[in-house]
């Protein structure tokens, strides 16, 4: 077999591998997005099969039957129509990104000339990031064409954050207004015209408000910011709040056992956070404390059993 062939056959094989392992990339990662979207429908015929008033299950579902993709990035507060194109557009851009830039690395000789520079490095030591250096062109790759994707998440992440930082405050202040006589539309009209910074619970409420006075049944309305937001936090207290409209409960004293019972959650699971810190400073302690307290300690009393190995064999070699 010529030079000429054997360089045509590693090309080959190099782009089979490039392509059979975009090809797994992207299968996970529709995999991901499609679980949270499944997801989303099921929560949202859960929400459809609640006993209430007779309404198409259609109108009640429709957050949930957007597709996987538009779901997703809803749910990450990318809701305009624009979304799902703009996100398949940038992942295929990154995706491209990330081809050219294992091509272009692979075929400059990179990490050919940093293997060359680690294997001459003396004792061998060189050879331990070998393979970080093969993999470095993949990882970059990788990395530029799951831009988009890290994206999403890290804004459905902050998203559902903010979500469940402001519920306790909006549940302290609408069941104490619903205690001192307002009504429920009334206190949740007062607090929003208190909230001046765009916040995701406040615009989701604001949406219930603009739903209910189009002529959304209640019941409708309160499902849908469960659907749009998917939390679980909200979702039980959207689920109270729906429970007490169809039996006709007090509202007030809904809310107030809402409130006092999200205040006893938050407060558990700081105590579990607490509690598990220990077990997490174990590792950064292990991995980079510990290393430098042996060589503090021992360090000075290797050195001298080195030093006095070396004279050892000194003198029997010149025996």
């Amino acid at each position: 077999m010529t030079r000429g062939s054997r360089k045509e056959s590693a090309v080959q094989v190099h782009v089979l591998w490039i392509v059979l392992g975009w090809v797994g990339i992207l299968s996970f990662m529709v995999l991901l997005v499609r679980a949270a979207g499944r997801r989303g429908r099921v929560r949202a015929r859960v929400f459809a099969s609640l006993p209430g008033e007779d309404t198409p299950v259609a109108s009640t579902t429709d957050e949930g039957e957007k597709g996987w993709l538009g779901r997703w990035l809803g749910l990450a507060g990318y809701r305009s129509p624009a979304a799902v194109p703009t996100f398949v557009i940038a992942t295929t851009v990154g995706l491209l990104a990330g081809v050219l830039v294992i091509v272009g690395l692979t075929q400059s000789g990179l990490p050919r000339s940093g293997a060359k520079f680690l294997t001459g490095l003396p004792g061998g030591v060189g050879e331990i990031f070998l393979p970080a250096i093969y993999l470095g062109p993949w990882i970059a790759g990788v990395v530029l064409a799951t831009i988009p994707w890290l994206a999403v998440r890290a804004a459905r992440r902050e998203r559902v954050t903010l979500i469940e930082q402001d519920l306790s405050l909006f549940l302290e202040l609408i069941a104490t207004l619903s205690e001192a006589g307002l009504g429920f539309d009334a206190a949740l009209d007062r607090i929003l015209a208190a909230q001046l910074q765009r916040r995701p619970l406040a615009d989701e409420f604001r949406q219930f408000q603009r739903e209910a006075l189009s002529g959304v049944p209640r019941v409708q309305a309160l499902r849908r910011v469960a659907l749009r937001a998917d939390v679980l936090s909200l979702t039980i207290l959207i689920s109270a709040l729906v429970q007490a409209e169809q039996v006709g409960a007090g509202v007030a004293e809904v809310l107030r056992r809402q409130a006092d019972d999200l205040r006893g959650r938050r407060r558990e699971r700081a105590l579990s956070i607490a509690a598990a810190l220990p077990v997490k400073l174990l590792f950064p302690l292990v991995i980079c404390f510990l290393p430098g307290l042996f060589v503090a300690t021992l360090g000075p009393t290797f050195y001298q059993f080195f030093q006095f190995a070396d004279s050892i064999i000194q003198n029997r070699r010149f025996k």
